[in-house]
């Protein structure tokens, strides 16, 4: 039908102008390989060589390639091998989880990390200072902006409110009408409000990727929040994580079931859940009534994932590359099911 498509980050470099591929690494041609694990192998062969002094890119594919660069060089940490390095720039999903692992192979205290937010449907907000971890968001990227109350959404069907009318600490949907053609619509995130002079912003999850099976209203948010306090009180580091509910049935009180990737495993799970759990009742007051006496929840189900896991589930369904990620909530099992039965697989096998 005389339609040309494809995948935006291609088309992207297929535009750039030619002074970009001059300053940077590595080349087009690499760039628009499409078998993810050759051009990982190709970028890392490729860069090892170039004084690299910034970074770009999803931290878990970022990371995927810090570690074949290291295990190609032997060195310690990426500074061994760029001496200038000096800027990670980051967007597509959460920093937070994969923060520590970052520090471990960037240990240098003069190192930056930037967060970005942008999409296939524009570029909405850059963190302007380094020590605060919101947005500012972008005014004048011919993008006009509405929000929709997340305790009002219903899709399509729902209430926007202009820029002007937004509160702090509210959690909306962003609706965006743009130059490029889109009008009116739902890109699929959530955003809090941190400071409307100017206006800034953290991303709080998904329209889509949240728990609420027995109205506790579990959003990406608060799991991260609860992981990350595990973590720093029992030394962990995850890696990547799914959860999804576990329906009541036989008069039994229903739960949620957690799916955890690790690079550094807690001595003790059961603490792990434990202190989840309870920071998971601070930061959500659902959550903590619908915990109240396990009369509607009862304490997390944990599950271990052996290495690779979200990797190799990922790669089953031809979705390696910085545009795929990890579904982290879900309101169904569709995913955590495929998980728990490929990690199960594995330790039979094993």
């Amino acid at each position: 039908n005389n339609s040309f498509y494809g995948d935006l980050s291609a088309i992207i470099i297929e535009n750039l102008p030619f002074w970009v591929e001059m300053r940077s690494t590595p080349n087009n041609k690499i760039s628009l390989m499409e078998e993810w694990e050759e051009k990982i192998e190709a970028i890392a062969n490729t860069s090892i060589k170039e004084d690299v002094s910034s970074l770009a890119g999803v931290p878990s594919w970022m990371l995927v390639l810090a570690r074949k660069v290291l295990e190609k060089t032997g060195k310690a940490n990426l500074h061994e091998v760029w001496p200038n390095l000096e800027l990670y720039m980051h967007g597509g999903v959460n920093f937070t989880p994969y923060r520590q692992q970052f520090v471990d192979i960037l240990p240098n205290s003069s190192f930056s990390f930037l967060e970005t937010y942008n999409a296939s449907e524009g570029f909405f907000g850059i963190q302007d200072i380094t020590d605060r971890q919101e947005l500012l968001l972008m005014l004048d990227y011919g993008i006009f902006y509405e929000f929709i109350a997340m305790d009002e959404f219903d899709g399509e069907n729902s209430k926007a409110i202009p820029l002007s009318e937004v509160a702090k600490d509210v959690n909306y949907a962003v609706v965006i009408s743009s130059n490029a053609g889109l009008w009116r619509y739902i890109i699929g995130d959530t955003v809090k409000f941190t400071s409307t002079s100017p206006y800034r912003i953290q991303i709080t999850g998904r329209t889509k990727h949240f728990i609420n099976a027995f109205g506790e209203e579990v959003i990406i948010e608060n799991a991260e929040d609860a992981l990350q306090e595990a973590c720093a009180r029992t030394g962990a580091v995850v890696l990547e994580y799914t959860a999804a509910p576990v329906y009541m049935e036989n008069n039994e009180s229903g739960a949620h079931e957690w799916l955890v990737e690790f690079s550094e495993a807690p001595s003790n799970i059961e603490d792990f859940t434990d202190i989840m759990d309870r920071h998971l009742m601070q930061v959500n007051s659902d959550y903590e009534a619908k915990r109240h006496k396990n009369m509607a929840l009862k304490r997390p189900i944990m599950n271990v994932a052996r290495p690779n896991l979200f990797y190799d589930w990922l790669k089953s369904k031809g979705k390696l590359g910085g545009q795929h990620k990890v579904p982290r909530l879900s309101n169904n099992r569709n995913y955590i099911d495929e998980l728990l039965e490929m990690n199960a697989l594995e330790a039979v096998a094993g």
